[in-house]
């Protein structure tokens, strides 16, 4: 066999220039450097994932650093619980960090009191306060761990039994993704965490965190940790990128896709372009309803000749993407502006062949699994040749707030379609149209005839913000105030 003939100069330094130019490209968007040096390891569902986090935490010496949106109060939750205080009465530091959203009716009080009481050091993210009326917005949507800085896992997996199923109720386990990260880059994993522990917090000290240079290169792979915090946008410009540099293919799996119409775009234009666009979603739901605001922003990527396809198990739970076998990402990120503007979430982004072909397997054995979605003859959007399977039991893991944030973009998304008549709108989001046009039609009559049921409500909600904003402007008065008063008190010749 004829070895390949090298390039010539000229078009090896073209070559080499245009990966740096894509390598500046990346880090500018991302916000995040290429790290290199690094073992990454694919772990699929709760099987791989769970045990390799209590491994690891089971093998502490100096820290764990442990951020999760949700943590159930169940016999899973309960183990990871009890893994945690036993390295905290050993001495190793444990620092945890989960939602209030995301923990409201999941663990109960005493279930946090219990690892407080026993040396774990527990904050929650963004509590409900008086004076941030719409705070509650914001989530920390991350689900990290990091040990000792050695070891880092990111991943789309809270903590519960639903990631672990329940085979006594024929309850399969929800499907979803993780990494193992050995090397320099968990350096970046425990400073983005160090970032949200000082947003609700004294910060951690400088010397307990792993110097990026003092850890260890025990791989080859080069990674990127992406760890947005709201309103930065970090991983929607990659994504943003990434659908505009895909040559060949670019296959995504989404819990919660509700893509933002310049997203769409750049979807559409790769398809039309030649790339081999696949979409996986979910085709179970906690919620019934918005099974049909999904399907609502299909037709426009089926139509520019992006495949989708529905998971046929209990739920698909994964946040995942690779182009061209040499990209990947996986972690907390969703294809929705919740994910994207609204949340801290945590990403690595991979620049790795031999990584980036196991993601593309992981992908193609989930099709196996799946139904694709098309338009029929009469533009309809079916599901050629389902299988006639009983519709899976679902047990809520909190992660309906999700789908219903995807669910009300895209009802916004075709009530602003409607309003600015900049699109068509299609015959399955004429649906939505009609629906919410009834729903404020009867929302007109009512108020009409009593107009005390907004008026109580609005006059509460207007007072709130007002004293919310008073508030927050009197104490940032008071504090530039308090230098002033003590720099008058310092003044020469002050007795």
């Amino acid at each position: 066999m004829r070895a390949a003939k090298p390039l010539p100069k000229r078009e090896r330094d073209a070559l080499s220039s245009v990966r740096a130019l894509a390598n500046q490209a990346f880090s500018r968007a991302a916000g995040a450097a290429l790290i290199s040096g690094n073992n990454i390891r694919l772990l699929k569902d709760a099987q791989e994932n769970y045990p390799a986090w209590l491994d690891a935490i089971r093998a502490a010496k100096r820290h764990i650093y442990f951020e999760s949106y949700i943590i159930h109060e169940d016999d899973t939750g309960r183990m990871f619980a009890d893994a945690l205080v036993a390295k905290a009465k050993e001495g190793v530091r444990v620092r945890l960090i989960y939602d209030w959203l995301g923990g409201c009716g999941t663990a109960s009080r005493a279930f946090w009191n219990r690892l407080r009481a026993n040396g774990v050091d527990v904050r929650c993210y963004n509590t409900a306060r008086w004076d941030s009326p719409l705070g509650w917005l914001s989530r920390d949507h991350r689900k990290t761990l990091c040990v000792d800085g050695s070891i880092g896992f990111v991943s789309g997996l809270c903590v519960g039994r639903m990631w672990v199923g329940e085979p006594e109720k024929k309850i399969e386990p929800w499907r979803d993704t993780g990494v193992e990260v050995r090397g320099p880059s968990v350096a970046g994993l425990e400073q983005a965490f160090a970032t949200v522990w000082a947003m609700i917090g004294e910060p951690i000290q400088e010397n307990e965190l792993s110097s990026l240079d003092a850890i260890a290169r025990p791989g080859e792979a080069a990674l990127r940790v992406v760890s947005s915090i709201p309103a930065t946008g970090g991983m929607f410009r990659v994504d943003q990128l990434i659908a505009a540099l895909a040559e060949k293919r670019l296959w995504l799996t989404d819990a919660y896709y509700a893509g933002m119409t310049s997203y769409v775009q750049a979807l559409r234009s790769a398809a039309k372009d030649g790339v081999d666009v696949r979409l996986l979603v979910p085709n179970a739901t906690d919620i019934a309803l918005l099974k049909r605001l999904s399907r609502a922003g299909y037709r426009t990527l089926l139509e520019a000749g992006v495949r989708i396809f529905e998971w046929n198990g209990t739920m698909l739970h994964a946040k995942t993407a690779v182009a061209d076998g040499r990209w990947a990402r996986v972690g907390s990120t969703n294809l929705n502006i919740a994910s994207w503007f609204g949340n801290c979430e945590m990403d690595v982004v991979v620049e790795d062949e031999p990584f980036a072909r196991s993601m593309e397997a992981m992908f193609l054995d989930d099709l196996e699994n799946a139904t694709e979605i098309v338009l029929d003859a009469n533009q309809k959007l079916r599901a050629p040749n389902q299988p006639r399977h009983r519709r899976p039991a679902l047990s809520s893991g909190g992660g309906s707030s999700g789908r219903a944030t995807a669910g009300v973009v895209r009802i916004a998304n075709v009530v602003g379609a409607a309003f600015t008549n900049r699109r068509v709108i299609e015959p399955v989001e004429a649906r939505i149209t009609v629906a919410v046009g009834a729903l404020l039609m009867l929302l007109a009559i009512v108020f009409a005839f009593f107009p005390r049921l907004i008026a109580y409500p609005l006059v509460l909600l207007f007072a709130w913000i007002a004293s919310a904003l008073l508030y927050q402007g009197w104490k940032v008065h008071r504090a530039r105030a308090k230098p002033k008063a003590h720099a008058d008190a310092a003044l020469p010749g002050d007795t």
